[in-house]
């Protein structure tokens, strides 16, 4: 998929239907897309089987389409991929970047430092690498990242955010491939999957942003191509936490479509014209371009 072409996505999780939150993500990387003239996948992250909603997945894919949001490619779900996470994980284990760990999450707990987001709403503390060296008589649980630390950070620059820059080992310690329960981690699965579908380019909302050097750090390990990031602004709920549907976010309204497209453009800061979806699509693209590049 290596052709030059520009190629973004969108990555719900199907534990529910859309939301104001969720739509700004999903408009920022189709506006992205088509103001690159690239082609715009949607991805369902699956994984987590018993947080995932029975019909939530056609939901979103319906919201989607009465936004005029319409994917180019077929829809990929991330259930069916599983095989690609083990024999990415496996190569890890190859280069001794990989580990098993047999700490439960009370053992975690009990660990000083703030939390880390895992990017899957499970904040763990920076992990001090008790397993590194060996189980000490427990039973494997989860399978780690062994992150080594020479103090240099990771290095990237955001579309939108510019320079940024994370010491993985300091900041996060040796995070997690696979959980105790059997779930690929979200780090490893997103990696693996951007390149496995050639993306290009990532644009999502900022709460995922430090989860980005994590990501670099696999791609360079896997000899995996790292993507184009750009991080965009959060919905926030009244205490002025991000919407959420973990804080109980309610489903998008689309009465209006039109009206959930503008308010979801001014959450991006864009000013459109049209008084039809399409034609706002139009020119929320050509405003997008303006502060983005192409077109």
């Amino acid at each position: 998929m290596d052709d030059g072409v520009y190629r973004g996505r969108f990555a719900p999780s199907p534990t529910g239907p859309l939301h104001a939150g969720s739509l700004v993500a999903a408009l920022a990387s189709w506006l992205d897309a088509r103001a690159h003239g690239g082609r715009w996948l949607v991805r369902i992250e699956d994984l987590d089987a018993p947080r995932n909603v029975a019909g939530a997945a056609q939901t979103i894919l319906d919201q989607l389409d009465r936004c005029g949001l319409r994917p180019d490619e077929p829809v990929v779900l991330q259930s069916g991929r599983t095989a690609l996470y083990g024999a990415a994980q496996q190569r890890l284990i190859s280069i001794g970047r990989a580990y098993p760990c047999g700490c439960s999450r009370r053992d975690l707990q009990r660990l000083a430092g703030a939390p880390v987001d895992d990017g899957e709403g499970r904040g763990e503390r920076v992990y001090p690498g008790t397993c590194r060296d060996g189980l000490g008589g427990k039973a494997a649980r989860s399978m780690r990242l062994r992150v080594n630390g020479d103090g240099t950070p990771v290095s990237w620059t955001d579309r939108r955010l510019g320079l940024r820059r994370q010491e993985v080992a300091r900041d996060v310690g040796d995070f997690v491939l696979e959980r105790a329960d059997g779930v690929w981690a979200y780090q490893l699965a997103v990696v693996v999957d951007d390149a496995a579908q050639g993306i290009t380019d990532v644009v999502r909302g900022e709460d995922l942003v430090d989860s980005t050097p994590r990501q670099i750090l696999l791609q360079r390990l896997l000899g995996l191509p790292t993507p184009r990031y750009l991080h965009t602004p959060l919905v926030l709920a009244a205490d002025g936490s991000k919407l959420s549907k973990q804080t109980g976010a309610t489903a998008l309204d689309l009465s209006s479509p039109l009206d959930a497209l503008q308010r979801a453009g001014a959450a991006l800061g864009i000013e459109c014209r049209g008084s039809a979806v399409a034609a706002w699509l139009d020119s929320a693209t050509d405003a997008w371009s303006a502060r983005f590049g192409a077109r």
